[in-house]
């Protein structure tokens, strides 16, 4: 059983199994701190030059060749309208594996991996039309930290970014 198990034996289900909570990649974009689901992270990468595809959406900033697989990659900074991206020595592309298919998202850095139990992420705030939350899990605590939970399943298949429908084409 793990240290971290050990350390909190409330976390369990009506069956006596302990049920770990679950683990998140934290990214930044900007000054905000997201996280995603660590079980759909493939790789991550530095930031290399792309391929950039003619009549490609804005975010799409390209694609590149991964041992023989091409991967769309995403600027995330763009797809939520963040500003202009900056690529630096921290700029880093996560590689997912979503529906079987290889997408990279571009982000500003990654900082660790956070195991979060159900009691530490609350639902996202309703807001209205003004934000599509569709692909929000909800905003996970841990200390004074606050991750913006992404569905990133969700996300990479929502019908504005229609990755997995290109990617499968």
């Amino acid at each position: 059983m793990s240290q971290s198990m050990q350390s909190n034996p409330t976390v369990g289900d009506r069956t006596g199994i302990e049920i770990a909570g679950r683990e998140y990649l934290a990214f930044t974009l900007g000054k905000e701190e997201y996280g995603l689901d660590i079980l759909k992270v493939q790789e991550i990468r530095g930031y290399e030059a792309v391929t950039r595809v003619a009549n490609a959406p804005e975010f799409v900033k390209g694609v590149v060749n991964l041992r023989g697989i091409i991967v769309p990659i995403v600027d995330m900074r763009i797809k939520f309208k963040l500003g202009e991206p900056t690529y630096d020595q921290f700029t880093v592309v996560i590689i997912l594996n979503i529906a079987g298919r290889v997408v990279g998202m571009v982000v500003d850095s990654v900082s660790d991996v956070i195991t979060l139990t159900p009691d530490q992420v609350k639902p996202a705030p309703d807001m209205g039309s003004a934000l599509n939350t569709d692909y929000l899990v909800g905003l996970g605590t841990l200390d004074e930290r606050m991750l913006i939970l992404i569905d990133i399943d969700r996300l990479m298949s929502s019908s504005d970014m229609g990755l997995i429908e290109q990617v499968a084409a």
